[in-house]
């Protein structure tokens, strides 16, 4: 009896065991599959860059106007909460 109850013990340990790794492996491949999209995007980006280097200065330049907006909708938001 005590030979079934550990093989029994032994099947559900393994169990476990396989479903971890699988859950594992699932996350894992999800973040490989972000950081493929990341690197395609970054290798798309300097392609298009490298084509045209009047873009990178656009870029740096919608940044920069979108910082400042942020600035000013952040301090807009500061006024309204001290009404």
């Amino acid at each position: 009896m005590d030979e079934s109850e550990s093989q029994e013990g032994n099947y559900y340990d393994r169990g476990k065991v396989v479903d971890n790794f699988k859950m594992d492996m699932e996350e894992l491949l999800e973040e490989m599959e972000k950081l493929t999209v990341r690197a395609t995007w970054m290798a798309y980006d300097c392609v298009a860059i490298q084509a045209n280097p009047d873009l990178s200065n656009a870029m740096q330049h919608l940044e920069y106007v979108f910082l400042m907006c942020k600035k000013q909708i952040e301090k807009k938001w500061q006024e309204v909460l001290l009404e």
